[in-house]
Parts: C-alpha cells; structure tokens; sequence
C-alpha cells in the first residue's frame, strides 16, 4: 500500500501562488534553447539575469527588476564567454556580482554597473581557468566572501577563492558528471548528486567523503507519471519543499518535519505554460507586507517571457506576521575566506525582515494608484500628454499606443464589412420583385 499525502494543521496549508500581471512580467526574451538541466536564470533583490541566444559564443541579460515589460532585442549583454554559458549565480553578499560557467572550461566573474547595463560587457572582473571541459555548475558559498565551487565535465569540484584568483581545491572524487551541489547551512559540508547515480556529502576543505549512495529514504512520495526531471527548492524558514516539474508548468509543495510522517503535502500550483528553469528572489527581496514567503521567476521558452510567481500565505498584514517571517541568512558574509579555509565553520550572520515590512508602501505586483488630476487648456489636457521621462516609459507608451492603434483597426475593419453587408442588403431589396 503506498503512502498518500496526509492533511494537517499548518500555518501554511494554504499558501497559493499568483502570478505577475502582464505588466509587470518580462518579456521578448531569447530564452536559451541549450538542453542542460540548469535553471539558466538567476535573481536578487536588484537584478534578474537569463541565459540567452546570441551568435558568436555565450551571453546573458542583465535586467533591473522595476525595468519590467518588453525587452528590445538590442538589449546589451554580458557576452564575453566564447562558448554556451550553462549556469550563472548573483554573489549573496555582492548584489551586483555575479558568476558565470560556460562550454569554453572558464568560469567568470562580472561586475554590473549601478543602474544595470547601458552596453555589451565582454570584460570579465576576473576569468578563472582550471577545469579540462566545460564547466556546467557554480556556487557561492553560503556564508563566506568570495569562496566560489565550480563543478566541470571533467568530473571535478573546484574551490576558488576570488582573493587571489585561484582554485586552492580540487575534489576528485566523482566518476561521471555532476548534477547539483549544496552547502548544508554553515557551508561545512558539500552534498553533490551525479549521473553516476550516488549522492555524496563531502567536507569540502579536505575532499572527503563522509556518505556515500543513501539508499533508505525516510518517506516516498508518488508524483504523477507526466512530470519529467524535478527541480527541488527548500526553504529553511518555513520548511517548505517546492517541487517543479521541467516540461510541464506544476508546481507542488509539501512540509517537511523531523517526525513522522515527515512529508506532508500542501497544495500544488497549476499552470499550462511549460517552464524552461526557475530563478528564486533571496528573502530580503520578498514583499512581507503581501504575506509573500517565496517567489520564483518562471522561463516560458516559447513565448520568450519570464513570470514572477509569488507564493503567499493568506493573511491579513496590518502588521508584520513574525511567525511567518523567522530571522534568516542576511547579506553579511561571517568569514573571510582566510577563516574558512583555516578550518574555521561560523552559522550565517541573521537578519530581520521587519524592516522591509516598514519600507513597504504597496502589495507585491500591484501599480500603486494614482489620483487623476487635469490641467485643460483649449481642450486639450496637459498632464495627461506629459512626456515619458524614461527610456521604459517611453516603451511601455509606445506600445499601449500601438495596441489602442491594433483596436481601432479591428474595429473599422469589423464596420466596414458591415457597411458592405448592409449595401448589399439594400440592393437585394431594391432589386427584389416587389419593387419593380
């Protein structure tokens, strides 16, 4: 008898997502048509970057967050890599640092300009070279500056320290590709799943494995047998497990706790549009006066649109809910690399997410509104023909002007094949036998 999903009391049992309005989704995206099981997207509270298709070697799009709506195909890129880029990681402690890893073996690192990009950037801040193939994963560690893991297709993990620009480990111990990595939560220990089909928990600072091939789970769960490859994401402060289906656009999510029966399922967000890979807003991005406790960025290759989908658990917020908000991971690293790799282990620097409930002043995704005022002069209403005062609403205007142009069109076009059915008619009857 396999075990089904049981219902219990839960502060989060009945968390639902929603979807971005239109508006505030990004789209004309070249979203990447490379097959690699990465999730070819990558956010912080700032910027959202996608891996894209360009001719001559690997890019990527770097967009600040409020610059939502269509992107224009001449948008710069990050395109220094001479080969596909596979995976790209923002630095958790350096908003506008990120890490890119490519089919060229390089991994790089880029530093964004305030504001985002204005031009191409084919300078990387630093290009380290040490993997013998190409190189399809990256990882900060979770709380040290500027220690970076890389995982190639030479079947090797290597540890960068971006002080000085060179690996200073190797762990050797796979024997087929790597599919994923993961840092328990002071980054002690490394855990590695690869083709080989074993998973590995590592102490990275000396490569050894401490486990190998866990073959007794503690629960099993069904899931359809339409889901493809799962992406799982974890979040530590509700303890909550997302799992996303690559190739359908489902998304269920369960409760984990450390006694039986250990899995309890919740809910499952449902959507036609496939997704090509999810990025995940840190939890100093999240809007906490919405109730917001998670929120991914959705790839849809095919309409070349990226959609943020916000988790949210059905509240009231007249005030800051803390037992949904526990303190979490920061954006203050609590060792130098020096200190880590002398051996030292130190749990992440915590903050509060109060703050930003203060800060809040609108509902996650909702234009703020705005009292209509008019200043007519012979007519005509000057406010309402203020011109755009940047290049996004100069855009946004363009095309709800080109939308409004589309309608009218549609609507002449549907009167005059009326007129044309009504002349017919009146010469049907001008011409019937009862008036002649």
């Amino acid at each position: 008898m396999s075990w089904r999903p049981q219902y219990r009391s839960s502060k989060f049992r009945n968390v639902y997502g929603k979807v971005a309005n239109r508006e505030h989704c990004f789209d004309g995206i070249p979203i990447t048509k490379n097959v690699h099981d990465n999730h070819f997207c990558a956010v912080n509270a700032r910027f959202l970057a996608i891996v894209t298709e360009s001719a001559g070697g690997g890019s990527f799009l770097v967009i600040p967050l409020e610059q939502t709506g269509r992107i224009e195909p001449n948008y710069p890129k990050v395109c220094g890599h001479q080969g596909n880029v596979l995976d790209i990681k923002w630095n958790p402690f350096i908003d506008n640092i990120i890490a890119s890893c490519s089919e060229d073996t390089s991994v790089r690192i880029w530093e964004i300009p305030e504001g985002g990009l204005k031009r191409n950037m084919t300078e990387a801040l630093l290009e380290l070279h040490g993997h013998s193939r190409r190189v399809g994963l990256v990882e900060w560690h979770p709380t040290t500056n500027n220690i970076l893991f890389s995982a190639g297709y030479d079947y090797k993990v290597l540890i960068w320290n971006l002080d000085v620009g060179e690996p200073v480990k190797m762990i050797d111990c796979h024997t087929d590709v790597i599919l994923c990595m993961s840092f328990n939560t002071d980054g002690s220990l490394l855990t590695t799943t690869c083709k080989d089909k074993k998973l590995r928990v590592i102490e990275p600072r000396s490569g050894r494995v401490l486990q190998e091939d866990l073959s007794m789970p503690l629960i099993e769960e069904e899931i359809d047998g339409l889901s493809g490859l799962l992406f799982p994401f974890y979040d530590a402060d509700t303890h909550m497990l997302y799992l996303a289906g690559k190739g359908d656009g489902n998304i269920r999510y369960y409760e984990i706790s450390t006694e039986k029966p250990y899995l309890s399922y919740l809910m499952e967000f449902r959507s036609p549009a496939p997704q090509k890979g999810l990025g995940v807003m840190p939890k100093h991005g999240l809007d906490v006066s919405a109730c917001e406790v998670f929120r991914f960025y959705k790839l849809v290759t095919l309409k070349g649109l990226i959609e943020p989908i916000s988790m949210i658990v059905p509240r009231r917020s007249d005030s800051y809910q803390e037992d949904i908000y526990p303190m979490t991971p920061g954006t203050e690293p609590a060792l130098t690399p020096d200190e880590w790799l002398g051996g030292i282990n130190r749990d992440p620097v915590l903050m509060s997410l109060k703050e930003g409930y203060k800060k809040s002043s609108k509902v996650v995704f909702k234009a703020p509104i705005r009292e209509k005022k008019s200043v007519v002069v012979n007519g005509i209403d000057l406010l309402e023909n203020v011109p755009p005062r940047t290049e996004n609403e100069l855009l946004r205007m363009f095309f709800r002007q080109q939308d409004e142009i589309r309608r009218l069109k549609e609507e002449l076009a549907q009167k005059d094949i009326r007129i044309r059915q009504l002349q017919l008619e009146l010469k049907n009857l001008r011409n019937s036998p009862k008036n002649c």
